[in-house]
């Protein structure tokens, strides 16, 4: 068993923003035999770069999408959503929150002006009482209950109190203790308002609404922390136990749902110690889990004791599109499925919202701890970030016939052999690394853990988070060199996909501290191609060479990365390079790159039905064959293999199938 840290990063933004629109409501279903769960989205408008409401509302509804919440009640978007059959959650914000306990005529005239005035056209489902309080606005935590209360009231007075449910969202983060799940208490400053609060909920027949970020637990762990992905992810795991209760646990999502119904029981006065294993008692074992947030960013970086967790570019980092994808087809695929109950309440509904919509860049001011403007389901121009489906089948895709899964020199011997443990240690056959074993030599941590994580993504079947390893990892789609019993060699070459301007600062480093860059200076045997990324490549491998290839020494944060074939020469002649695609980065970007590059100078006659590369027919291969058609007639120019990151240059000639990408060099 490990802890679940407690999560709650996501409350300070989002409590103090209103116009966010994701605040986390319940549903008026309470009854889980006779209603199903649904899934819905957060709609927020943090951006200048969004779509209006009027397009956002045909968004909805061409993606099946049937709820969405919003963090106000702002009248464009509710007038847009009138006659569209989409429920709608709307927000009484945190700063009129001690009006509307104070005055019950203010919540009266709030809910005829903001509810009723749209009721039924618009088909409004809910209040929510402020956002994230606790957290956000601690102040007010006294005047919360009475808020609603009062909010209750005026929605009772106007014969609408059975059709739309009150609630307040509350953060994860208002428990003090979250594992195991059955020993969940909430904080002892917060728990009499939270015991009124299920007083209220519970009399109302309204539920409790908690944001819980499986993602802020799972990154947010100290290193060496035992959260394995796939259980964040909520993908197959050996499972974690409670051992006071003895109920296992396959996703941190329910070990973080159940630890907050334990804490509802604890307030209620029962003993978790003492509950049956498979059933839940107590004065609010009726109070269900409803309307909460749920997420996960595909890319972004967040501070976490000092160290910044930064999603790499090549979907290796914990925020990355892969991991995004998986989450969330997960959580979609289970609520439609109607396999909504935790292992303490097997009855419990799952009416939750993804966190959100889009992806908005207002919401995150500082560049270095950016997550919050990356759980988008769509981009702002209304592309989907990675594939799903809201009325099913948006399970996540088969990788392709063939790919590997490598280590990542540049994370240091520390995470490579933490990966390589935890390989070893849940299915990887290591056999062949041990002392004497076939593939003992090279005796490094890279060439060690590279076949050790290899052989946990093969016997995984190649799905996709089996390669992941806290980014000590990454797939790869071209056959590594063979290692086993032979001495490495390897290289530092540049990655032409940051740019330019980090390329030269890296340059500039490199020569001042040890690389021999006479031979790229004017006139030298290696100034052509006089392009940075060749000058960059040619320094760093002179540095890297020089330290002796030390682990690190091929870093340049970010600017270049190891690889261990040898790089065409560039010395004096134009380098074969070529433009591959991405694929973490999913089919929906990888499609609208490739019609970019067919419709901007690639020929893409090739990848025609019958064309010569038409086979493999994949995404990946296709978008390959049309990025490198594009790069190579671009004169291989920098920024041409970029695509929104979904290209990225490489140095030996690719292949797909019977397909062989050309090159002009």
């Amino acid at each position: 068993p490990f802890p679940l840290p407690t999560q709650g990063s996501m409350a300070l933004t989002r409590g103090l923003i209103i116009v966010l629109l994701c605040a986390a409501l319940p549903l008026l279903f309470f009854s889980h035999a006779a209603e199903a769960s649904e899934v819905g989205v957060c709609y927020g408008t943090v951006a200048t770069n969004l779509p209006d409401p009027a397009k956002v509302s045909q968004l909805l509804k061409q993606n099946g999408i049937t709820m969405v919440r919003i963090y106000d009640a702002n009248p464009t978007v509710l007038t847009s959503l009138a006659n569209t059959g989409i429920k709608v959650m709307v927000m009484l914000p945190n700063q009129n929150i001690a009006a509307a306990a104070a005055d019950t005529s203010y919540a009266q005239q709030w809910v005829q002006d903001n509810v009723k005035a749209y009721y039924p056209a618009t088909q409004i489902n809910g209040v929510s009482v402020g956002n994230e309080v606790f957290d956000s606005s601690p102040d007010l935590n006294s005047q919360l209950v009475p808020a609603m209360q009062n909010v209750y009231g005026a929605l009772k007075s106007l014969g609408l109190a059975d059709a739309v449910k009150v609630t307040t969202p509350v953060a994860f983060d208002a428990l003090k203790e979250s594992f195991p799940p059955s020993a969940g208490r909430f904080k002892d400053e917060i728990a009499p308002v939270m015991k009124s609060m299920l007083d209220f909920l519970q009399q109302t027949g309204s539920t409790l609404t908690m944001n819980i970020y499986p993602f802020f637990a799972y990154a947010n762990q100290q290193p060496g922390g035992t959260i394995s992905l796939d259980y964040a992810l909520g993908n197959s795991n050996p499972g974690v136990q409670d051992d006071q209760t003895g109920l296992m646990y396959y996703n941190l999502l329910d070990a973080q749902r159940d630890a907050v119904f334990y804490a509802m029981e604890a307030l209620g006065g029962q003993d978790a110690a003492g509950l049956s294993a498979m059933k839940a008692s107590g004065q609010y074992s009726d109070v269900d889990q409803s309307g909460g947030e749920r997420g996960w960013p595909s890319r972004g970086g967040v501070h976490h004791g000092g160290r910044r967790l930064l999603d790499t570019g090549d979907g290796s980092g914990a925020a990355s599109i892969a991991n995004a994808h998986a989450y969330n087809n997960n959580l979609i695929n289970r609520i439609l499925s109607g396999n909504t109950g935790t292992p303490h309440r097997p009855n419990a509904g799952m009416n939750d919202y993804i966190f959100a919509l889009f992806n908005e860049e207002g919401k995150s001011a500082d560049p270095d701890n950016d997550v919050e403007s990356n759980f988008g389901l769509f981009y702002p121009n209304m592309s989907k970030v990675y594939d799903f489906s809201f009325t099913g089948g948006g399970a996540a895709p088969a990788p392709p016939t063939a790919s590997w899964c490598v280590a990542n020199a540049a994370v240091g011997d520390d995470r490579l052999q933490a990966a390589l443990d935890y390989a070893c240690g849940h299915g990887a056959d290591c056999s062949a690394i041990q002392p004497g074993g076939s593939c003992f030599d090279p005796d490094t941590k890279l060439a060690h853990a590279s076949y050790a994580v290899n052989s946990y993504y093969q016997n995984k079947g190649r799905a996709p988070s089996a390669c992941d390893f806290n980014g000590a990892a990454s797939v790869v789609f071209q056959k590594p060199a063979d290692t086993c019993g032979v001495k490495p060699m390897t290289w530092c070459v540049a990655n032409a996909a940051v740019g330019d301007t980090r390329l030269q600062t890296a340059l500039d480093y490199a020569c001042a501290n040890g690389a021999d860059c006479s031979a790229i200076q004017p006139g030298a045997s290696c100034f052509q191609p006089n392009t940075v990324v060749a000058h960059a490549s040619y320094a760093f491998n002179s540095y890297y060479q020089n330290k002796g290839r030390a682990d690190g020494s091929c870093d340049f944060n970010g600017a270049a990365s190891v690889v261990n074939q040898q790089p065409a020469s560039t010395c004096g002649t134009s380098t074969a390079t070529w433009c591959v695609a991405n694929s973490a980065v999913g089919d929906a970007r990888l499609q609208t790159a490739l019609d970019y590059a067919c419709g901007n100078g690639a020929d893409c006659s090739a990848i025609k039905a019958g064309g010569a590369c038409f086979q493999p027919d994949t995404k990946v291969a296709h978008a390959s064959y049309a990025f490198n058609s594009y790069y190579q007639r671009k004169a291989r120019a920098a920024g041409t293999c970029d695509f929104s990151g979904a290209g990225s240059i490489v140095n030996q000639q690719p292949t797909f199938g019977n397909c062989v990408l050309p090159s002009n060099g």
